[in-house]
């Protein structure tokens, strides 16, 4: 099984997820998380990280980002609303693009599994910001790294979905893709 190894967030596990993407059941609606009645209670978020789009965006590189090791998940988790969702999109050794919908907590465990054995560092390059009200959308291009400084080892586009409730932002859902041969990032998504 070859996949395309992606990240919002960490494209370390891109390719895990993908993998076990594979190996599910096919139809999308196994795959689609259901509603719930009562909402899970989220850890309290720092006022600097959600106070704009801006910081809730940093705040979220931020966090992902580090050496080898553990990484303050509960500030992970503190970004999101309680049903939010992550879907790395890759494509399969078939040529097939495959999505997988991931909670906030199937994301920590994968990831947490990753980030223990490597580093990873996950940063913006390049954002594009469109507000209305209290909804954003941010496409943020990315590279990322296994040390701080080092050389990228790949990039691709972040799609943020973000809403506010008047007091601070949430992240409702992240999905990304990595860039490949034959997909390029386009030009405008690479300038500042």
């Amino acid at each position: 099984m070859r996949f395309v190894r992606s990240l919002a967030v960490l494209v370390l596990i891109g390719g895990a997820v993908m993998a076990q993407a594979q190996s599910s059941a096919p139809a999308a609606a196994a795959q689609t998380p259901q509603a719930t009645a009562t909402r899970v209670k989220m850890p309290e978020a720092k006022p600097e990280d959600v106070k704009s789009v801006d910081a809730i965006i940093a705040a979220l590189y931020d966090v992902i980002s580090g050496p080898a090791g553990t990484r303050d998940w509960d500030r992970f988790r503190s970004l999101f609303i309680p049903e939010g969702r992550l879907i790395p999109n890759g494509i399969k050794a078939s040529g097939e693009w495959s999505q997988r919908i991931l909670t906030v907590e199937d994301f920590v465990k994968h990831a947490g599994d990753a980030v223990q054995k490597e580093g990873f560092f996950e940063r913006g390059i390049s954002n594009k910001v469109e507000q209305y009200g209290t909804v954003a959308h941010v496409f943020s291009t990315y590279e990322s790294r296994h040390e701080k400084d080092g050389v990228p080892f790949a990039r691709g586009i972040n799609s943020f979905q973000l809403a506010s409730d008047g007091h601070r932002w949430y992240v409702v859902e992240i999905l990304w893709q990595q860039e490949t041969p034959t997909q390029p990032i386009p030009e405008q998504y690479l300038k500042k």
